[in-house]
């Protein structure tokens, strides 16, 4: 087994190895410019529509509605300064989450310092956004609503369905990120009565540099980025050939593997936590909608240890990612613990450990061993 375990698989994954190998032809010999009118350049253009079927076929969207983009900030800016300005004339209000990643509530910052208005809904101790909530906030001028569907942090499923149905029943547009519940669990456009979803490729086991935006037909968006005609003229530009394809292979093993992958990223987890459990018992909480959750993700508290610490140490055997940030000597809470109503000091204990579809029996076996020893190893010197 190689070392360290890699258990961070919602910050990035690895590149899959029939993406790398449905990519390199174009890296090696395909260099053309989709746009020209000889075959390198006609073959490109081709490989990009049978990337955009695929990526359509994951959500069960038509390929009409796939626009490329270069990731998950991208398409989320699109969507919100899209809609905000289209639709300025009609009101200047949009809804979101007080959880959202940054690359939604730093476009509604920047959107609320040009005279837009944004209600950032709470959520509860699991980190749900309450129906109720949207249906309250929503005002004459309400143009948009953008919530997640599962938080990267902790994990939690957002009620997308729930929520686009009160958005339709207002005429209101729905965008949702699904960033890190592509390939995990369902995303189905239909099902879930969204306008707009986000998609960042590196998520879902392509390059980074890669996402695509969901657009639901007769959705019409202002354009944030101007040029020539490419992809339907909303997002110009020479298109970044060899990373659509790696995208496009990866919807199609996603869909392809979907149901294997889920059960499999939620036993490694279930193993992973029942192990910790028997090993350390009440020096954990776990964080989040265990009932509501993403099949692959844990945010787990210890007891008087500090996050960056514990992390530190297990680095060498095992890779996590922590909960809060540390800013001049400081522990923050991050945004999300925050709105969670989990206290600073135990926000400061807190890591995220997420699974993936490499990840094995015998990587959580060691991860086990070796977390549960470092623990009990660190809470000795208190």
């Amino acid at each position: 087994m190689n070392t360290p375990v890699y258990l961070d698989y919602n910050a990035t994954t690895p590149i899959d190895k029939e993406v790398a190998k449905a990519m390199t032809p174009y890296i090696n010999t395909m260099y053309g410019n989709p746009s020209s009118s000889y075959s390198i350049g006609i073959n490109n253009k081709t490989a990009i529509n049978q990337a955009r079927e695929q990526v359509a076929n994951l959500l069960h969207a038509s390929v009409d509605e796939i626009i490329f983009t270069s990731g998950g900030t991208e398409s989320n800016n699109m969507a919100i300064k899209g809609i905000a300005l289209a639709l300025r004339k009609k009101g200047k209000h949009i809804i979101t989450s007080s959880i959202e990643h940054p690359a939604v509530t730093e476009v509604c910052r920047y959107l609320e310092s040009v005279g837009y208005q944004v209600t950032y809904l709470p959520v509860d101790s699991t980190g749900m956004v309450n129906t109720e909530d949207v249906k309250k906030a929503i005002r004459k001028d309400t143009i948009l609503i953008s919530i997640m569907h599962a938080n990267n942090e902790v994990g939690t499923i957002q009620p997308i369905r729930e929520i686009g149905e009160i958005a339709n029943a207002k005429n209101i547009r729905f965008h949702t990120d699904a960033s890190q519940s592509i390939g995990k669990i369902d995303t189905n456009v239909k099902e879930l009565d969204v306008d707009l979803l986000t998609i960042a490729g590196h998520k879902l086991y392509s390059p980074k540099g890669i996402g695509a935006l969901y657009i639901k037909q007769g959705v019409k968006l202002e354009n944030i980025i101007h040029g020539a005609g490419q992809e339907k003229g909303i997002r110009p530009g020479t298109e970044n050939v060899v990373q659509i394809i790696g995208l496009g292979k990866a919807c199609e093993i996603a869909q392809r593997n979907l149901k294997e992958n889920n059960k499999h990223m939620f036993s490694m987890k279930k193993r992973l936590l029942d192990g910790l459990i028997d090993r350390l018992g009440d020096l954990i909480k776990v964080n989040g909608n265990q009932k509501h959750c993403l099949p692959n993700t844990l945010s787990l508290s210890f007891e008087k240890l500090e996050a960056y610490t514990l992390a530190s140490v297990l680095s060498k055997d095992v890779l996590i990612s922590t909960g809060s940030a540390c800013h001049s000597g400081a522990i923050e809470a991050s945004p999300v613990l925050k709105s969670m109503q989990i206290p600073v000091l135990i926000a400061a204990t807190t890591v995220r450990i997420s699974t993936g579809k490499y990840t094995t029996a015998k990587e959580i076996d060691f991860a086990i061993k070796v977390l549960a020893e470092t623990v009990q190893k660190l809470q000795n010197k208190f």
